[in-house]
């Protein structure tokens, strides 16, 4: 007999269990990473370039895979994915990537649709949903708009809403405010708290210690891979 299916609603959403991850004989993204994520935290990873933060990110959409220890995502070990098995992983998550990552020859709202077509939905799906996501991540008013033509906070809410097609649980966003400035960057991510409170797990990759300190959530420092301090919102400093 298989082993019991695990209670879900028991196991921790997210859980990094001694997970290193070494991309040749000398570098280690990671090391030694023992992490445990609720549903519905706001989680900031933070560190230096290098540091793994991005990596951690990663390690939870499978671009990344552990070389050591294991990764757990509701329940689901992933090192133990097959590949096929990738792609319906990544449509629980909505991923937020650190360039945008636009198809500049279409709309804000042809981006989007695009996105959802490319998932299986249908033409009156995309006709109904669409204008409900962009009016989420108040970029409506831009919808027929090229990102080209669009400031950098423009984008980012564009590629914040492409990643809300599927209503995702989870939000991993790299950088999310790495091309912004301070007002933009504020708008981004209160957007952000938006989302998580109405129950979005969100994790951030971030260096923006303005805005960092300004939220006030949960920060986990990384130093050459690893974990150097965790600290919860209760223990950080109000803005």
């Amino acid at each position: 007999m298989g082993s019991p299916v695990p209670d879900r609603k028991a196991t921790p959403y997210i859980v990094y269990d001694k997970v290193e991850v070494q991309f040749n004989q000398w570098v280690f993204g990671l090391r030694d990473i023992n992490l445990t994520i609720s549903r519905g935290d706001f989680v900031f990873f933070v560190g230096r370039t290098g540091a793994g933060k991005s990596t951690l990110l990663k390690l939870l959409s499978r671009e990344v895979q552990e070389t050591a220890g294991h990764v757990w995502f509701q329940g689901r070990e992933l090192g133990t994915l097959r590949p096929r098995d990738i792609p319906f992983l990544r449509r629980e998550m909505g991923i937020v990537p650190q360039d945008f990552a636009l198809l500049p020859t279409k709309k804000v709202w042809e981006n989007v649709a695009y996105a959802m077509r490319a998932l299986g939905a249908t033409r009156r799906e995309v006709r109904r949903k669409v204008p409900e996501i962009l009016e989420r991540v108040n970029i409506g008013h831009r919808a027929d708009s090229f990102p080209h033509q669009l400031s950098g906070g423009e984008q980012q809410r564009a590629a914040i809403g492409r990643a809300l097609i599927n209503n995702p649980s989870l939000l991993l966003a790299d950088e999310p405010t790495g091309n912004l400035d301070a007002e933009q960057s504020w708008q981004i991510m209160e957007l952000l708290q938006q989302l998580n409170l109405r129950g979005t797990t969100v994790l951030v990759a971030s260096h923006d210690e303005a805005v960092i300190k300004r939220v006030n959530r949960r920060v986990v420092t990384l130093e050459s891979g690893q974990i150097v301090s965790d600290r919860s919102c209760m223990d950080a400093q109000p803005a």
